[in-house]
């Protein structure tokens, strides 16, 4: 199946130096080195460092995407070489040299200077590593890495990528997909930070990891303004004057900077004073924020681009993505199977937008009997039943389980994320409700949907529903909240801004863009708004983008196209408002809104 190149706005204006924003917003020092640009590439067959590296790949792009200047699907059995050379500024060089990637898919070693300075596996999480021993300050050096990515030939996370793409499985992608980039430290410094606002206490927990046994002060500041302030060893807790702070919303993300601050070392951060949770409002389950009912509009958002795959084109990219889902009146975003770079979190963080994070699903080969038939017919598995979802191998399910524990770990900090989906539609699941309670050990303040769409095992804080092709009946759940997890799915093909004209996956498709827009406003009215009254706590549209043969995107795989009607979405979405709702439908003044003509435009 043949797909079209399609080049975004940012991908058109692609320099030679992409992505050179600082990666890590939360963690912030004044010394960093950018690796993003040109390097030197050759793919083997053989375990074995070529003579020749033949070829130029524009790093942080995959091989796999337009924007790398490659374009090679690395298969399972090749090997993928990285090659660079650089040489430090002589004003950054202190006591320790750190190298940092964002995100290699799917396992590399990593060659400074012709030592393996580091071994790693999986795809989607940031690792690091202390090259200090083997770099020379005052000269060149060489920076290599060996990458291999089985994608769905083994058991690891893959997310959606397949060798085989086509309907909702998409283009594999490989090797380096983040920012590359090294920063110096002070020999006695702060390694990591985890912050836990205490919403009820008026207070932030600060837990300090470092490699020396002397206090730290801990610092919150609104814009220029000192707050408050405390020092400790390793745990920290910060108290606002008289309880006194501005709670973090959707509609006023307001952030907190902190500082962190020992005798040798400094490090910049922030957070927003939140809470989660569920918790009966009246007759129902409810999803919580800041102790109030709160209803989670949202889209259902891949993360993929159509010139660089699962790397955005640019910053200002990612940021577009998000401010096109407020501009509909969104609140949530649920990104679903992938990891972003932790800019895009930023960026939900600063501008208002819940995320729902997905674990990226793994697993070997799945059973579409599990995945697909039964639970259409309304049959539900356990998930023991290990060789039916692709999990029969220990060590696979072992895999899983400190992939995810590490994502959350790097994860925690992030004001926006709101709930943990670590299995979506059966997807290489397992033991559910043991990994719903593992999630809550490693993180109690953030909600959990343990089984997304089917084969639930009655675990977690959501009963979560998936409803394609059919109209959505209200289930009763005594204790969970019930969110309709995705649904929609409602397609319009624009053919000039479409990856792949010969084939579309859809779940219900329109050739006429004022038929999708009132198809849309059906929808939402059916299936919907009357049921947030009886109970339902968040609904997410499938989906945010067009991503290759699915064209069920509110905007087409370019971003370059909104299909949908802005103010008809804007105004659906407001009387989705959970407390304005259920105040019109006891007064009886709620009434269906008309349908606006749509809004069909290039967007830049």
């Amino acid at each position: 199946m043949s797909i079209r190149n399609l080049t975004t706005t940012w991908g058109k204006n692609i320099d030679s130096k992409p992505l050179q924003e600082y990666p890590r917003p939360q963690f912030v020092r004044k010394s960093y080195f950018n690796l993003n640009g040109w390097w030197e590439y050759a793919i083997t067959v053989k375990d074995v460092i070529p003579d020749d590296f033949h070829g130029k790949i524009l790093v942080p792009f995959s091989p796999e995407s337009s924007l790398s200047g490659v374009g090679h699907q690395l298969r399972p059995k090749e090997f993928l070489f990285y090659r660079r050379n650089f040489t430090l500024p002589k004003t950054f060089v202190k006591d320790r040299i750190l190298l940092h990637f964002g995100a290699v898919d799917s396992v590399c070693d990593v060659y400074v200077n012709g030592t393996n300075v580091c071994h790693h596996e999986g795809g989607y999480n940031s690792f690091s590593v202390d090259v200090t021993e083997h770099i020379k300050p005052d000269d060149e050096n060489e920076l290599m890495l060996k990458v291999t990515d089985a994608t769905d030939a083994g058991y690891q996370t893959r997310g959606k990528q397949s060798t085989h793409r086509g309907g909702i499985w998409y283009t594999p992608q490989s090797g380096i997909w983040q920012t590359v980039w090294m920063e110096s430290v002070p020999a006695q410094y702060i390694s990591g930070v985890r912050i836990t606002p205490d919403f009820d206490n008026a207070e932030v927990n600060v837990e300090v990891q470092c490699n020396f046994d002397e206090p730290v002060t801990v610092v919150i500041v609104d814009g220029d303004v000192e707050i408050a302030k405390n020092d400790g060893k390793k745990r920290i807790t910060v108290r606002f004057p008289n309880k006194q702070f501005v709670p973090w919303t959707p509609e006023n993300p307001h952030l907190y900077g902190l500082k962190l601050i020992s005798r040798r070392d400094r490090v910049d951060s922030y957070f927003g004073m939140r809470k989660f949770g569920c918790e009966m409002a009246g007759k129902y389950p409810r999803l919580m924020l800041n102790n109030k009912p709160y209803f989670h509009t949202g889209l259902l958002d891949q993360g993929y681009w159509s010139d660089g795959l699962y790397t955005a084109p640019s910053d200002a990219a990612l940021v577009y993505d998000i401010q096109l889902a407020k501009s509909l009146g969104f609140n949530m975003l649920r990104k679903h199977i992938k990891v972003e770079p932790a800019r895009w979190y930023y960026h939900c963080d600063r501008l208002g937008m819940l995320v729902w994070q997905d674990m990226p699903s793994g697993g070997t080969k799945y059973s579409k009997w599990t995945t697909m038939y039964a639970p259409y017919v309304g049959m539900n598995f356990k998930d023991s039943r290990y060789s039916s979802f692709g999990r029969k191998k220990q060590e696979s399910r072992d895999l899983f389980v400190k992939e995810y524990t590490e994502l959350i770990d790097q994860l925690y900090n992030c004001v926006s994320i709101a709930m943990w989906v670590p299995f979506n539609e059966g997807w290489g699941q397992f033991d559910a409700n043991k990994i719903a309670a593992l999630t809550k050990k490693l993180d109690p303040t953030r909600t959990v949907d343990h089984a997304s769409g089917w084969h639930d095992q009655g675990g977690g804080d959501v009963k979560s529903l998936h409803v394609y092709f059919k109209k959505f009946r209200m289930p009763k759940e005594k204790r969970r909240a019930v969110c309709l997890t995705e649904f929609g799915g409602y397609s319009y093909k624009d053919e000039q801004h479409s990856a792949n004209l010969d084939n579309t996956f859809s779940y219900k498709q329109f050739s006429d863009l004022h038929e999708y827009n009132a198809g849309l406003v059906e929808l939402y009215e059916r299936d919907v708004v009357p049921y947030i009254n009886r109970g339902l706590c968040a609904a997410v549209y499938t989906q945010l983008s067009d991503v290759e043969d699915e064209v069920n995107g509110l905007v087409t795989y370019d971003r370059k196209v909104v299909k949908v009607d802005v103010e008809q979405m804007r105004q659906l979405n407001a009387k989705l408002n959970l407390n304005k709702l259920a105040e019109l439908l006891e007064q009886g003044k709620y009434k269906p809104s008309e349908v606006h003509l749509p809004i069909y435009e290039e967007t830049t």
